[in-house]
């Protein structure tokens, strides 16, 4: 019996210490602190209008500012160029971080996918500001969010979303083209993002 207890102990043990793992957590944000949402045409809200792209409705949501700063086109790689700049003018304390759609649009090798997300990872930790990884799914037939996402969230020990985006583009309803939201697919993506910094403690 308590070979039993002492098993089941650890397993709890374990399984705590792998949700920990899975799952970094943030610093609470104070009211005052700013939100950059940085990203390319689904941050920007292609499909829907300004006020309902998922930056507005998450700022309405949680009572933040959220600067939107997604450029339709934007790949990893404009990203970086871009970043210093929307960093040193709003000084967020958070940024979402959600590139990598057009890279794999154009075909770009994941490497180099990978390797600007983790520069853009570095160069928003620098600048004293927290990340939040943001995956987005593979423009193809039932494509997932790919591995690459996942990688730099481990090794970067970054807080991960990757279903929102995944699921909202399987939805026909929630669609204004093959690859963008409506307006009632990015209400349902600031919804999921304001209950996942809930949960990582940011709110």
């Amino acid at each position: 019996m308590q070979r039993a207890q002492r098993y089941f102990i650890a397993l709890v043990a374990v399984l705590f210490l792998a949700a920990c793992e899975r799952a970094p957590t943030l610093p609470k944000l104070s009211p005052h602190d700013v939100i950059v949402a940085f990203g390319d045409s689904l941050t920007h809200g292609t499909g829907a209008s300004d006020d309902t792209a998922y930056p507005a409705v998450l700022a309405a949501l949680t009572g933040r500012t959220v600067i939107n700063a997604g450029v339709p086109g934007d790949t990893t790689g404009t990203g970086l160029q871009r970043l210093p700049s929307v960093l040193d003018e709003y000084k967020p304390r958070l940024v979402l971080l959600c590139l990598g759609g057009n890279d794999m649009l154009r075909k770009q090798p994941e490497a180099a996918t990978e390797n600007n997300l983790r520069l853009l990872v570095r160069t928003i930790h620098a600048s004293g500001a927290d990340v939040v990884l943001i995956g987005v799914p593979e423009p193809r037939l039932f494509g997932g969010t790919p591995d690459f996402y996942a990688r730099v969230a481990k090794d970067m020990k970054l807080p991960l979303e990757d279903e929102a985006f995944n699921e909202v583009l399987k939805d026909n309803r929630l669609k204004s083209d093959p690859i963008h939201a409506n307006a009632a697919g990015y209400r349902v993506i600031a919804e999921r993002l304001a209950e996942f910094l809930r949960e990582a403690g940011a709110l």
